[in-house]
C-alpha cells in the first residue's frame, strides 16, 4: 500500500473523483453521525486501510486521499442510530456500495451478513446484526478518465416519427446465437458482433432498447427465482458485471460505437423507482445503510415500513433533492460518457410522485424538461405503477413518449374476434389522439406494441388461452390473467394444420396492424420468428431456454416470417405517411373528391356512421389516409371467413396497387374504385391509391 496523505477534500462532485495526485471521495448522508472509507486490494477481498471522513458539509461527507489511484476498490461504513421503528437503519457492520460507483468488483454472495438485522431473531428487522458483510458484497472501484477512442462517433438521432423500437435482453439475445463466440455470449461484446448488428440493421429497426444493464448482481429472493430480467438495480452508474468481459466498462462503449456506425440507436431501460434492497426485510447493501430516511419513501404512519408504489418493496424517494440529483446525474452520465441515445423509464409514475401522488409539476419531470442534455435524447415513460392513482397514460409532458397498453389490449382483442372493439381500435390505429391530443402532444407520443418482455410473446398469444408460469415457482399465481390471447382451439403446441394456419394468419395480421398504425412501434426480439416462452407471461426469473432466443430452431418457415416483418417495416417507411407529427382532424383536403386526411369505411364502401361504430358483432373496418399527395387504404378483417368488400367510389381514374396481403390468400386481379372484392379471413390488406 503506497503512502497516503489525507486532506479534507471537497463536497462535489459526489462519488470518487481522481486527479493526477489522488482521489476525492464525497458521500451524501443527512442522518449519519460518522462515516468511514474502507480501501481494499485490487480484487476487493482484503481491507488494506480505513479512514474516517471527518468533514461534513451540507450533509455531504468528504475526504481527499493523496496517493490513491484509479482501480482502487473501496466501500463505506456509515454510523448512526439503528431504530427501524423510526426509519433509521444505520449499521456500520455493513460495507456499503458508493451510489456513484461507476464500476464494481466482486460478487454479491447470499449470506445472513447482508442484512442489517439478525435474520434468526424472532424480532426480525427490529433486531441488530453484528456480522460483517464485507466478505459477501461487491466493492466500488475508482474509475479514471477513459482512453476509449470514440473516433468520429455520431449519434444517429433518428427522428421520433421514423423510429422503430426493438426490445431485447443482452443475455437472452446472444446466449444461443450460433455466430457469437462462446466467450462473448451473454455480453455486450457479443451483442456488438457483426452478424447481430448486421441482422438488426437488415431487419429495419432503428432503436435497440436494452432491458436493464445496470448492476443488479442477484436477487434477494431464494430458490429458483432469479433476477434474470435485471429489474432489481443495485447501481445506477455501474454496468452489470456479468455482461462485461474482465469488468471493463469500455465493452459497453464499444457496443454503442458499433451500433452507431450502423445507424442504430441504443436505448436503456432504467429502473429508478426501486432498488435491489427491497422492503424492510431486504439486505443492506447501499442506500438503506447510507441514509434510509432520505433514499426511500417511508410509510406515513409507521416508518418501520416503506411506502411502495412499485410492488417491489419500497419506492425510491425522488422528492429528496440529493436523491433526485443522483438520478439526474446517472441519466446525464449515460448520455455524455456512454453516448446513449435515450431511455425507457420503468414505472415512471413512481418517479413523479409528490407526497405519494402523481404530480406533473414534480421535481423529476421539471428537471427533465429543463435539462439541456436530456432534452436532446429520446425519453419513453412506462406511465403507470401499482400505487393509488398510478395509471397515468397520457399525463406525461410533451417530448416524452409513453408505452400505450390500451393499444396492445384492443389489438389483441380485435384479432381474437371479440365484440365491440372497432371504435377503440380506430382510435388506437390513428395515434390515440383522445389520450395524447389534449396535452398538445405529437402523434408519435404513443408507443404502440403487441408484446414486450412483460407478457406473452406474439407467438404465445395465438397458442395459449392461459398463462403457464409454473416454472417460476409461484404456483402460477404471478403474471397477469388479462392476456387477451386465443389458442385457436388447442392449448399449446399443435400439429393440426388448420390450427397452425389460423395462428399464422392472426400473428401476421397483428404485426401488420402494428406497423400500419400511427404512433411509434416497438416489437419484442424474437417475435419476428415466432419465438415462444411456452406460455410463460412473466419470465423474470427464467435464465434458461424459456427466455433465450433459440436461433438454431429457426426453420425455413420462420425465415419467411422474419422476411415478412422486415417487409412490413420497409413498407411503413416507404409509404411515407407515418412521418407526420400532428394528429388527424378528419378535415377534407381534396374538395373535388371530398377526400379527408383520414376516413373510416365499412365493407359496404360507405363511411362509418354512429350505428356502424356501435354494432356489437362488427369484426372488420378500413381506413383511407391521405397525406403528402399520397393516399392509401388499409382493410382489417378479423372475421373467420372471407368477406365481400365494396371499395369506396373514388374517381374512376385512380389506380389501386396492392402493397400488402398479410394472408397471401388475396386473389383479386383487377381492383378499381367502387369494385367489390373478397377480403380473406383474418387478414390485413393495404392498397396505394394513385391518380
Amino acid at each position: 500500500m503506497p503512502d497516503i496523505k489525507v486532506w479534507d477534500g471537497r463536497a462535489y462532485p459526489l462519488g470518487a473523483t481522481p486527479d493526477e495526485w489522488g482521489v476525492n471521495f464525497a458521500l451524501f448522508s443527512a442522518g449519519a453521525l460518522r462515516v468511514e472509507l474502507c480501501l481494499f486490494d485490487k480484487m476487493g477481498i482484503k481491507e488494506t486501510a480505513r479512514f474516517e471522513m471527518a468533514v461534513r458539509e451540507n450533509n455531504i461527507w468528504h475526504i481527499y486521499l493523496e496517493g490513491v489511484k484509479p482501480g482502487q476498490a473501496y466501500g463505506y461504513r456509515v454510523y448512526g442510530p439503528y431504530d427501524p421503528a423510526k426509519g433509521k437503519r444505520f449499521n456500520p457492520n455493513k460495507l456499503l456500495l458508493d451510489p456513484y460507483a461507476k464500476k464494481t468488483v466482486g460478487r454479491l454472495i447470499r449470506h445472513k451478513a447482508l442484512y442489517g438485522y439478525d435474520v434468526d431473531s424472532p424480532d426480525k428487522d427490529l433486531s441488530f446484526s453484528t456480522l460483517d458483510s464485507a466478505p459477501y458484497v461487491p466493492k466500488s472501484v475508482v474509475v479514471g478518465d477513459s482512453d476509449f477512442d470514440w473516433g468520429n462517433d455520431v449519434p444517429p438521432q433518428v427522428d421520433a416519427s421514423k423510429t422503430v423500437f426493438y426490445e431485447l435482453h443482452v443475455k437472452g439475445f446472444t446466449k444461443l446465437h450460433p455466430k457469437v463466440e462462446d466467450a462473448k455470449r451473454g455480453k455486450f461484446v457479443g451483442l456488438a458482433t457483426h452478424s447481430i448488428v448486421g441482422y438488426l440493421k437488415w431487419l429495419g429497426v432503428t432503436s435497440v432498447e436494452l432491458m436493464p444493464v445496470n448492476a443488479f448482481m442477484s436477487d434477494r429472493r431464494e430458490g429458483i427465482r432469479k433476477n434474470y430480467w435485471g429489474y432489481e438495480t443495485l447501481s445506477f452508474f455501474a454496468f452489470e458485471p456479468s455482461y462485461l468481459i474482465g469488468d471493463n466498462p469500455d465493452d459497453f462503449k464499444a457496443m454503442v460505437k458499433r451500433f452507431h456506425e450502423s445507424g442504430l440507436e441504443v436505448i436503456l431501460d432504467m429502473v429508478y423507482n426501486h432498488t435491489l434492497e427491497g422492503n424492510h426485510l431486504g439486505p443492506t447493501l447501499c442506500y438503506r445503510g447510507i441514509d434510509n430516511e432520505s433514499y426511500y419513501t417511508l410509510d406515513g404512519t409507521n416508518k418501520r415500513y416503506y411506502y411502495d408504489s412499485t410492488g417491489c418493496g419500497a419506492s425510491f424517494n425522488l422528492q429528496n433533492p440529493y436523491v433526485l440529483t443522483l438520478v439526474m446525474d446517472s441519466l446525464r452520465y449515460m448520455v455524455e460518457e456512454m453516448h446513449v441515445d435515450g431511455f425507457r423509464l420503468d414505472l415512471a409514475t413512481s418517479l413523479a410522485r409528490v407526497k405519494q401522488e402523481f404530480n406533473q409539476g414534480s421535481g423529476f419531470l421539471m428537471s427533465m424538461r429543463q435539462d439541456e442534455v436530456l432534452q436532446m435524447i429520446k425519453m419513453v415513460a412506462e406511465p403507470w405503477d401499482v400505487g393509488i392513482g398510478g395509471y397515468q397514460l397520457g399525463a406525461f409532458p410533451p417530448g416524452c413518449m409513453e408505452w400505450n397498453d390500451r393499444y396492445r389490449d384492443v389489438v389483441r382483442r380485435f384479432w381474437r374476434g371479440d365484440d365491440r372493439q372497432v371504435g377503440e381500435l380506430a382510435s388506437r390505429i390513428s395515434g390515440s389522439s383522445d389520450i395524447f391530443g389534449p396535452s398538445k402532444r405529437t402523434i408519435w407520443s404513443s408507443v404502440n406494441y403487441l408484446s414486450v418482455h412483460d407478457g406473452m410473446t406474439l407467438n404465445d398469444l395465438t397458442c395459449y388461452n392461459h398463462k403457464h408460469n409454473q416454472a417460476n415457482g409461484e404456483d402460477n399465481n404471478d403474471g397477469t390473467d388479462a392476456n387477451w390471447s386465443y389458442n385457436s382451439g388447442f392449448e399449446g403446441m399443435s400439429t393440426d394444420k388448420q390450427i397452425l394456419e389460423n395462428r399464422k394468419l392472426r400473428r401476421r395480421a397483428m404485426a401488420a396492424t402494428l406497423f400500419l398504425s400511427f404512433g411509434t412501434p416497438i416489437m419484442l426480439a424474437g417475435d419476428e420468428f415466432d419465438n415462444t416462452q411456452f406460455g410463460n407471461n412473466n419470465a423474470y426469473c427464467q435464465d434458461n431456454v424459456i427466455s433465450y432466443l433459440v436461433w438454431e430452431a429457426i426453420t425455413a418457415e420462420k425465415i419467411s416470417n422474419i422476411r415478412y416483418i422486415k417487409n412490413l417495416i420497409k413498407l411503413r417507411r416507404k409509404m411515407g405517411i407515418f412521418s407526420r407529427k400532428n394528429f388527424f382532424s378528419g378535415a377534407v383536403i381534396d374538395q373535388k373528391q371530398g377526400i379527408k386526411d383520414l376516413a373510416w369505411f365499412t365493407e359496404k364502401g360507405t363511411e362509418f356512421s354512429q350505428s356502424d361504430w356501435s354494432q356489437n358483432n362488427r369484426r372488420a373496418l378500413s381506413y383511407i389516409v391521405a397525406a403528402h399527395e399520397k393516399m392509401f387504404m388499409v382493410i382489417l378483417n378479423a372475421n373467420s371467413s372471407d368477406t365481400k368488400w365494396k371499395l369506396p367510389a373514388l374517381r374512376k381514374s385512380y389506380k389501386w396497387n396492392l402493397l400488402l396481403d398479410s394472408s397471401e390468400n388475396f386473389e383479386e386481379t383487377a381492383v378499381v374504385s367502387g369494385a367489390e372484392i373478397w377480403v380473406p379471413a383474418w387478414s390485413v390488406l393495404c392498397f396505394e391509391i394513385k391518380k
